[in-house]
Formats: structure tokens, sequence, C-alpha cells
């Protein structure tokens, strides 16, 4: 069946897609519920976060900031900020989804960073209606169940540490955040953020290095203001007015 607006994607392409991206991110949810009971997180505290939270990001920043010994208050404020993105994804998604106002608060809890591009990439509002519920419910389903078997599974297996599976949260954060740096100015931020937060994490508490390293964004930000070419204005008077070649 195709998209009932001119020019728009077969429906089942963009169910293909958004099956794929709600699949493959989805299954990564086993590696938060491992890490999250690695730090010590009960079962029922890693799989309220996935339900309530469900922001990958956000909640892998928390746990990990609560295995290094981070204050909770810290730790949650890092991953608050990671999460403050996604209110800009709901200002433009809402344009283009134009749901009912009753549906919106439900549709907001799957506003995050792949949905967001499933619906950006497609051509029409029918397609991006589809390809966001698809994706949505996908990944919503298969990152909590995922998350369930993480950490049943990292209560079994006991000392995560042992087998190296702590690594697992900043593997998967890495290969979700590399296909997004696509601009120079977004290589520096993460370049500079990588080494405030790696220079900073010997000397401040765990969970700050992490806010201090947000820093990076406006400042590469203001350097490439500084560097843009400023708008022509108006020349020299003495340019302006006409010479007198007599």
């Amino acid at each position: 069946m195709r998209s009932e607006e001119g020019g728009g994607k077969p429906d089942a392409a963009v169910v293909r897609d958004a099956l794929g991206v709600g699949v493959a991110v989805g299954l990564s949810g086993f590696a938060f519920g491992v890490t999250s009971a690695g730090s010590g997180l009960t079962l029922l505290q890693t799989c309220a976060l996935s339900l309530l939270v469900f922001t990958g990001a956000s909640q892998f920043a928390l746990v990990g900031a609560l295995a290094g010994g981070g204050n909770p208050l810290t730790a949650a404020a890092g991953a608050f900020f990671l999460g403050v993105r996604n209110a800009f994804y709901g200002l433009r998604l809402s344009q283009l989804l134009a749901l009912p106002r009753a549906v919106r608060p439900f549709a907001a809890q799957w506003v995050i960073d792949e949905t967001t591009a499933v619906a950006l990439a497609q051509p029409t509002r029918r397609s991006v209606r589809i390809g966001f519920t698809v994706t949505g419910l996908t990944l919503y389903v298969l990152w909590n169940l995922t998350t369930l078997l993480g950490a049943v599974g990292a209560e079994a297996i006991g000392d995560t540490d042992a087998w190296g599976l702590d690594a697992a949260g900043p593997a998967v954060f890495l290969a979700l955040l590399a296909p997004m740096l696509k601009t120079t100015t977004e290589r520096a931020v993460a370049g500079v953020a990588v080494l405030l937060g790696l220079g900073l994490l010997p000397v401040l508490p765990a969970g700050v290095p992490v806010l201090v390293a947000a820093l990076a964004a406006p400042a590469a930000l203001y350097i490439e203001g500084r560097r843009a070419p400023k708008p022509a204005g108006r020349m020299k008077a003495d340019n302006d007015a006409p010479r007198d070649d007599r």
C-alpha cells in the first residue's frame, strides 16, 4: 500500500525501515540492564528507569555516575541535561505529526533520537506517523524486555566487572553517537567534551565531569560564530560618496 499523499514512500518500506531501527537499538537494552544491575540498582529500579525514563543516553549516564560512586543528585542532573534534547525534538515532531491533543502526552514518551530520525526522514505526514509509531512501539517493547533480561542475567552471573560487562553501556552509547557526528562542529564538540570529561575525572566527584563536559557545546558554537563571515554592513561614507574626478 502506498501513502495516500502524492510522492510518499510505500507503507511497507516505512515499516521495514522503522522495524530495522527499533530492533537494532531495542536489543541494546540488554546492555543497560546489565550495567544498571552491576551499578547496584535493584531489578525493580532498573526496569522502572526503562519504563518511565526511556531515553538510553540519560539512563546510561545515570547508572554510570552511580556506579562510580557519584552523588545521586549529581547523577540525576547529568541525566536530565542529556534528556533535555528530547524537548527540542518534540517541538519539531509536534508540527510533523499533528496529533490530537489527547494523544500527545502518550506520544511524548516516544520522542527520542531514533523515533525523531525515522520521522524526519519521511516525505509525507502519513509516513511520518507510521515511522514514528512503529519505531516507538518496537523500541519501547524491546528495550524494556531486554532491560529485564539483562538485569536478571546480571544477577545470575554475579560480578559483572569480572566479565567486562561494565563497559557494555559506554560502548553502546558510543555506537549510537558516532554516526550522528557528521559536521566538523559536531566532531569538535564531541572531542572537546571527551577531553574535558577524561581530564576532570580524577579531580572532580563522579558525575560532575559529565556536566562540565556539556560546556563544550556552547564553547564550540561561540568559536564558530566568531569565525563566521560578518554580514556586509554599510560602506564607509567616503567610499559611498561619488568621487570628484575634476
